[in-house]
């Protein structure tokens, strides 16, 4: 059986988030270099009170960090600007209310067996 080894915490932040947590991780690899890890904690309760977390995480390597960094900012600027830094959500906002969505209604012709071709199965 393989024995799993620890790895150091060479540096780790935490930001809290309502239900979420994330968690920036400095770690070393077999080379010792570092690279980083972003992992996405969020909690789910169940009805009987009980709870589990589900977690996603991303491997940023060094070499990536240039590239990233650019269109993370490029992709949070894009945000603010266009819908400001407010948050929009029924979540997050208790008197939110969602615009009135537009119903569309198709017309439909209707037909009655009076438009219909009258034949006859003795023709066939």
């Amino acid at each position: 059986m393989a024995e799993r080894v620890e790895q150091e915490e060479i540096f780790s932040q935490v930001l809290r988030a309502g239900r979420r947590t994330y968690f920036f991780d400095v770690r070393s690899t077999k080379a010792d270099d570092y690279y980083l890890t972003i992992t996405e904690s969020k909690k789910f309760t169940h009805d009987d009170g009980s709870f589990h977390y589900q977690k996603h995480k991303i491997y940023l390597y060094k070499e990536d960090f240039s590239e990233f960094n650019d269109m993370l900012k490029a992709a949070t600027n894009f945000i603010v600007n266009e819908k400001g830094e407010e948050v929009i959500s029924e979540r997050h906002q208790k008197d939110y209310k969602k615009d009135e969505e537009t119903v569309v209604t198709e017309e439909v012709e209707t037909k009655t067996t009076e438009s219909f071709t009258d034949v006859s199965f003795d023709d066939i």
